[in-house]
């Protein structure tokens, strides 16, 4: 106990800055995540073949390439068309396009639960394909879907640990610097996931109540 006192007392206000960096890049991450997700299932499910397409190839690369091999691609590569971002942007944009493409399946897969009819007698009354998306099936989906998209948003914000390989400060990079400076690593570390710990068990709680009270009635 006397080494994890002495981690904390050193470290302590490192983890706390290191907690509001991990929590800043996983809202702002997960709200870009979100509509690309949107934009995907939308296009999944459109009437256009080339966008089904489109949509279908970007998900297939995205989700079978390893997020530490986009972040680095995108820290190194943006550079070399002038385009050059901050560590946190481009953390931010990585988790984006990688979380996007998982939202946009989850998406999708609450879109094909609405039943069939209920889209076919909102066209019949001369609804648009936006409008019977927006007005008719996407309400509907998004409730269905609360428990997958709480089990993406934990594992997103777990996967704001790869940022430390674009020297991003997060929780994972703080603790290993922790535990450099201390000579006890396991001690960092373990902290470390002990404040994801924190994070993550409320979260999850509060996904379960917005699941409760947005249960669709059978």
């Amino acid at each position: 106990m006397d080494v994890f006192a002495r981690v904390l007392r050193e470290g302590w206000p490192a983890y706390v800055d290191a907690i509001f960096a991990t929590v800043s890049l996983a809202l702002v991450a997960f709200a870009g995540a979100a509509v690309i997700g949107l934009v995907l299932a939308i296009c999944r499910v459109s009437p256009v073949p080339p966008l089904r397409r489109a949509a279908a190839v970007y998900t297939e690369l995205v989700r079978n390439t390893p997020l530490t091999v986009l972040m680095v691609l995108l820290f190194f590569g943006l550079p070399d068309v002038d385009a050059t971002l901050s560590t946190f942007l481009t953390a931010a944009l990585a988790l984006s396009l990688y979380t996007g493409a998982f939202l946009g399946e989850a998406i999708r897969s609450g879109i094909n639960t609405v039943a069939a009819g209920q889209a076919e007698a909102a066209r019949a009354i001369g609804l648009t394909f936006g409008q019977v998306l927006g007005i008719v099936v996407l309400p509907q989906a998004l409730r269905a879907i609360v428990g997958p998209i709480a089990n993406l948003f934990i594992a997103h914000t777990k996967n704001t640990s790869v940022a430390a390989a674009i020297s991003y400060v997060e929780l994972s990079r703080v603790s290993r610097d922790v535990g450099n400076a201390t000579a006890q690593s396991f001690a960092a570390i373990l902290i470390a996931a002990l404040c994801y710990v924190i994070l993550l068990i409320p979260t999850g709680q509060a996904f379960a109540a917005l699941e409760r009270r947005v249960a669709i009635r059978r």
